[in-house]
């Protein structure tokens, strides 16, 4: 005879939680995985876990009405004839036509283009209105080649070689039918109203040596003057550091996986990559070792929301940072305003990340032209614009504080962590001790 306890409620399982168990019930009824945008909604140690140690006694700190601190920083120094020189450390992540609206594309430009940073294309191609609402362009070159050409090659200010994405590293993109429309369809070459899936590797190299070999073609099809990115996941940032720039890249970008992408397997998202935190310190490390840092750029890209995420990437010696998922954010999305729309669509604001299905009705992720009307570029960049002079300010004012004439002077030394993840992730001290965790101390 079974017998309840009543003073003891049901207890739920901590690995079979209601979410699990849902996703159980939906795969046994679909006989299909699930597909998302967005990046992972999982915890992870992230840039909240650091702390930054201010001025005092045993430092001085700047007054901000009158020393200066600058944010200037110069990408693509090593090899190219034509460097570029942004404001702020803080760029736009590549983002396409296709999983964006051309409306949302107009917006990043613009934003980007008042704040005097850059922004990047995506998978897909240039469109005419990015490249002139873009003061300086990246210009992404992906394995699925769509939309690429030696003209685009030639117009864009620097050209970003995608190896990976931090969302799905070892992974190609896709874009579903719904998405596309006449103009992606004759801008990638493909048909309309057909599931478009990217592949995971470049078709015309196997290794590193290839690479160098692709990085060169550029470089001749350019006439040397672009800055040459490569574009890595987080995975195993040292060897991917230490490989792209052996190959000859000007700038390594590293992406975690609190990056976003527009659709692929939630599984993916959720199971593959490691944290930003994880990733800085080992291609930091690489640089070094071959006496490049400083020399070969590295931005670091995946979950930066704020001033104090870009001054703490760049403490532990990144030049600069991408932002993605929070510049679509600053533009409009997940805007309570539409939570009578997210919620016909079973969602919420916030939560909202079904952009493969083209039914944003902030008119970011869609084709839908009736949707994308509902996105003003000229207001939605103002905003940007806005958020991202915010943040380079909370920058500046932490770099500051800590007693430093430019953000590239924030260092390791500057930073505590709360937790022994982030001290060993991060390579700095558990606050309160000298300790690090793998290295000693008390």
């Amino acid at each position: 005879m079974s017998y309840h306890n009543p003073y003891t409620p049901p207890r739920k399982s901590a690995t079979f939680d209601d979410y699990t168990l849902a996703e159980i019930r939906r795969a046994a009824a679909t006989g299909i995985y699930d597909i998302r945008g967005a990046g992972t909604k999982r915890k992870v140690p992230h840039f909240d876990d650091l702390l930054f140690l201010g001025a005092s006694i045993s430092r001085y700190p700047l007054e901000g009405y009158r020393e200066k601190c600058d944010t200037t920083v110069v990408l693509g120094s090593r090899f190219a004839k034509k460097p570029i020189t942004l404001k702020t450390p803080i760029t736009i992540a590549g983002m396409s036509f296709g999983a964006l609206s051309g409306n949302a594309k107009e917006a990043l430009g613009r934003g980007a283009t008042i704040a005097g940073t850059s922004t990047t294309t995506g998978d897909g191609g240039m469109t005419d209105e990015e490249r002139g609402h873009s003061q300086t362009l990246v210009y992404q070159y992906l394995p699925s080649r769509y939309g690429m050409n030696p003209k685009d090659l030639r117009r864009a200010d620097a050209i970003e070689v995608v190896v990976g994405q931090g969302a799905k590293p070892g992974g190609g993109g896709m874009l579903l039918g719904q998405k596309i429309s006449d103009r992606v369809a004759n801008m990638r070459n493909l048909p309309k109203g057909i599931d478009q899936r990217s592949a995971c590797r470049h078709p015309d190299w196997t290794g590193p040596d290839d690479l160098e070999i692709k990085i060169m073609e550029l470089r001749e099809i350019t006439d040397w003057e672009k800055p040459i990115y490569v574009k890595v996941g987080g995975a195993r940032p040292y060897y991917d550091t230490a490989l792209a720039v052996k190959a000859g890249a000007d700038v390594v970008v590293l992406d975690g996986m609190q990056g976003g992408t527009a659709a692929t397997q939630d599984v993916f998202i959720e199971n593959v990559g490691m944290p930003t935190l994880a990733c800085i310190r080992p291609a930091v490390q690489a640089l070094q070792d071959l006496g490049m840092h400083r020399k070969v750029q590295l931005i670091i890209s995946g979950g930066i929301r704020s001033g104090a995420d870009v001054a703490k990437a760049l403490a532990l010696g990144a030049d600069a940072v991408a932002i993605g998922t929070a510049a679509l954010v600053a533009i409009g999305d997940n805007d309570p305003r539409w939570e009578e729309e997210y919620q016909k669509l079973g969602s919420t604001a916030g939560a909202y990340d079904d952009w493969h299905e083209g039914q944003d009705p902030a008119g970011i992720t869609t084709q839908d032209p009736e949707l994308a009307k509902r996105l003003d570029p000229v207001a939605a960049g103002r905003r940007l614009a806005n958020y991202l002079k915010v943040m380079t300010l909370e920058a500046q004012t932490i770099a500051r504080a800590c007693g430093k004439n430019h953000l590239h002077n924030l260092e390791p030394e500057d930073l505590v962590a709360l937790t022994i993840e982030a001290s060993a992730m991060a390579q700095v001290p558990l606050a309160g001790t000298n300790w690090i965790p793998g290295k000693g101390g008390f």
